[in-house]
């Protein structure tokens, strides 16, 4: 008999969202030594078990939606290789498309090479959300430890809703009911573009970064503290003086970007639900660049305490697209939602920090880890930051051609001036 799970709200507007990226999250970890392969295996197939989305193909009938669970092979999951260049290997596995209607929804690799090894995933954002997907590897590595020193069978992953609404969980009965009457959506539009190249259909996917080290984390830190502004706010400022300079934006004009937000900040608590997407969108706006790059942060923070403030925040617009999704055959929910839903142009998620002691197989941490957002198409960008052992990672992963690299590295070199300039 089929076995069919509930097609969430974030799961459908994730789904709608292949028209501007391709909802990949990535993932790489890297070990100075090589994983019990066989133990890496049953600890996957555990997990899969766990969270069955992970192995269903997503059924779009036009009427409506579902999750439909499908039979795997561990060796449609999970691949290991030998490659002579790593560095290749990895940016080709997290490159890859995974197609929703696929039969599984993540795909997991281990890279080898002189006594070294790298763990990449590579999962359907329709699934879970770069903050559930911390959750999971570490509940991935914890159970690997537990089995491979103490033989405990390794079948602790969360399960539980996956349903949009428990985000009202936090609420009292009053303020619950008065967040689902926020029908409106507060974002605006805005079409100043990151500078990237026409769209082409030679363009192939790939995964800028750059990395900051630990003595900038460490004075964004004190100079955040100074100036009275978190270090999100600090990258986020300039974000926004950098993409001024480099796609030569008048420097009167209005800009704005939109900032992640961990929607479980709402909720009583996660450990009682299953792995899915709580991720909404903060529109920060700044009325013009600033003479200087202080001027921005001023603005920045301004536009960012407005939200802050906001008991909601995060919130509105949700009950209209649960409406949306409900009252109408789910291709006609599309073409309405469409009309009045504004994609943003320019993006940043800050994943935030990523915990070695979350991350370590068998007692043994990361000598690095990274995780990154979708692969935009061009004209939108997602610029993605983690720091792990206080180092801070920023990336673009965008389907584009060696002229959009030049064009990312240029904005890179642009946020390591500004960042060195706020950090004098």
């Amino acid at each position: 008999m089929e076995r069919r799970l509930n097609a969430e709200l974030w799961d459908k507007m994730h789904y709608l969202f292949r028209d501007f990226n391709d909802r990949m999250v990535h993932v790489e970890l890297n070990y100075d030594f090589i994983p019990d392969i066989e133990a890496l295996k049953t600890v996957i197939i555990c997990a899969f078990e766990k969270a069955p989305v992970l192995h269903s193909k997503f059924v779009d009938t036009k009427i409506s939606t579902h999750w439909k669970v499908m039979p795997y092979d561990i060796d449609d999951v999970f691949s290991v290789s030998y490659p002579d260049n790593v560095e290749e290997a990895v940016e080709e596995f997290l490159t890859q498309y995974i197609a929703p209607d696929a039969d599984i929804q993540m795909k997991i690799a281990l890279f080898i090479k002189d006594g070294k090894s790298t763990l990449c995933m590579v999962e359907n954002h329709m699934c879970m959300d770069g903050g559930d997907l911390k959750y999971f590897i570490q509940s991935f590595c914890e159970n690997y430890s537990k089995y491979v020193t103490d033989g405990i069978s390794p079948i602790n992953f969360r399960t539980g809703s996956r349903s949009y609404d428990d985000v009202y969980s936090g609420f009292s009965k009053t303020e619950a009911g008065a967040a689902q009457r926020l029908f409106k959506n507060i974002n605006a539009k805005d079409n100043h573009k990151f500078p990237l190249t026409p769209d082409n259909i030679r363009d192939k996917s790939f995964i800028a970064r750059r990395k900051f080290d630990e003595s900038t984390f460490a004075k964004l830190k004190a100079r955040g503290k100074e100036l009275g502004a978190t270090i999100n706010e600090l990258l986020l400022a300039s974000y926004f003086y950098s993409v001024y300079e480099l796609a030569g934006f008048p420097a009167s004009d209005k800009v704005m970007i939109s900032n992640a937000i961990d929607l479980r900040r709402h909720m009583d608590s996660v450990e009682d639900k299953g792995f899915t997407n709580h991720t909404s969108w903060m529109q920060c706006a700044i009325p013009e660049r600033g003479r200087d790059i202080f001027e921005t942060i001023k603005y920045v923070v301004r536009s960012s305490n407005k939200f802050k403030k906001d008991k909601f925040m995060g919130l509105y617009g949700l009950p209209l697209l649960n409406f949306g999704y409900n009252i109408l055959p789910h291709a006609a929910s599309e073409e309405i939602i469409k009309i009045g839903y504004s994609n943003p142009l320019m993006a940043m998620s800050n994943i935030g920090l990523l915990n070695g002691q979350h991350f370590a197989l068998a007692g043994k941490e990361p000598t690095d880890a990274f995780m990154s957002g979708a692969v935009k198409y061009k004209p939108f960008v997602l610029l993605t930051a983690t720091t792990y052992k206080n180092v801070i990672c920023l990336s673009m992963c965008v389907r584009g051609n060696e002229e959009d690299k030049k064009i990312v590295n240029d904005f890179f070199d642009l946020m390591e001036k500004n960042i060195n300039t706020i950090i004098g």
